[in-house]
């Protein structure tokens, strides 16, 4: 069955979200995700604040929207390679090529809080979409390890975070360890923090990778 074409009204009503997505990107670049305005926004294109708020009735709902529209992004990109068997390590180069091509959408998910606002859950859903790719890659075919590193046996009994997961707790800790230390050194090079030191962040990356992988 063919979905229902949208109408005149609903389509132009799509394309106008779409236009003021593009400029609250272009806000968040210059000011960062705290200062977005949508009056701000409204001015940009001519609109009156009133007649904005008919298409995201709040600031929120608006980085809410561009919050799942970043999950979805990277989670469809991390699920295309994990379909075409990438292994843990070509997973990490994927996570960086997409940092790296789009900053601004990286720390608007994985930067610092944006005080005040909180996001609903269908987007940590999302996101544990990227976890799922990463877990998978992440299961020893050797099975379970024996639970005497503490780290191990702590995440073998409080796994809420992947419950509907069949990994053990050496893959839990792998990926764990994967996800937090790649996304430091994404967030110091994206932040301009390794400038001046005389060091090749891809390098850096590239060697933590080596090190988690092997």
């Amino acid at each position: 069955m063919t979905a229902a074409r949208e109408t005149p009204r609903e389509r132009y009503r799509s394309q106008l979200r779409a236009e003021i997505k593009e400029h609250a990107w272009e806000q968040i670049a210059t000011a960062g995700a705290p200062g977005l305005s949508l009056n701000a926004i409204a001015k940009r294109m001519g609109m009156s604040g009133p007649a904005l708020y008919r298409y995201f009735s709040s600031r929120d709902e608006l980085i809410t929207e561009l919050i799942r529209d970043a999950y979805r992004g990277l989670a469809d990109t991390v699920r295309a390679a994990a379909a075409e068997g990438a292994d843990l390590a070509a997973l990490g180069r994927t996570l960086r090529a997409w940092a790296l091509a789009d900053p601004q959408r990286y720390f608007l998910i994985y930067g610092t809080p944006i005080p005040g606002y909180h996001a609903p859950d269908d987007v940590t859903e999302t996101a544990s979409q990227v976890m799922e790719c990463l877990l998978d890659a992440a299961r020893s075919p050797g099975g379970d390890a024996p639970h005497d590193d503490p780290v191990r046996a702590h995440l073998a009994e409080h796994r809420e975070w992947a419950a509907d997961h069949p990994a053990d707790a050496t893959a839990l800790h792998r990926a764990l360890l994967f996800w937090t230390r790649l996304h430091g050194i994404l967030s110091l090079e994206l932040a301009g923090h390794f400038t001046g030191m005389g060091l090749d962040p891809a390098e850096l990356y590239a060697s933590e990778l080596r090190t988690l992988t092997r």
